[in-house]
């Protein structure tokens, strides 16, 4: 396996423990709204830069006709991702459990949307991997 294939699961992974380590420190008494407004304008203007930087025409007048659907909806489901664990930090879970919890369920919720709107191959392995996340998350939940 090639290093540029792991580069992006790298970056997943660092980038998903700074925002899960920050998320539950924004502070409780800051509006939910005001901050994620801050978080994307941030990330506005750091998607923006990446585009000029990465774009080999830079016009974006003309890429943006490209766009279709997809970025908008993808756009209202990461405030339903954030709102989610925003609250969830605030209402008190462990960044340890909450976090574990909800990647375990999407896992296992993605291998089954795989198999029957993608295609993929579900097999013996993947079924025994859900049988362990699912037992898994029974040990974590228990006190």
């Amino acid at each position: 396996m090639s290093f540029k294939y792991i580069i992006p699961i790298i970056i997943i992974i660092v980038s998903n423990v700074v925002y899960h380590v920050t998320t539950k420190n924004i502070p409780k008494e800051v509006n939910s709204f005001l901050s994620l407004a801050i978080t994307y304008m941030t990330g506005m203007i750091v998607a923006v830069a990446m585009y000029c930087v990465t774009s080999k025409q830079n016009n974006i007048l003309t890429d943006i006709h490209k766009i279709n659907w997809t970025s908008y909806v993808v756009g209202l489901t990461i405030v339903g991702v954030e709102m989610g664990f925003l609250y969830m930090y605030r209402l008190g879970w462990d960044i340890s459990k909450g976090s574990l919890i909800t990647s375990v369920s999407l896992a296992i919720l993605l291998i089954i949307i795989g198999a029957l709107f993608y295609k993929e191959h579900i097999g013996l392995y993947q079924i025994v991997g859900i049988v362990f996340c699912i037992v898994g998350l029974i040990f974590v939940n228990f006190k």
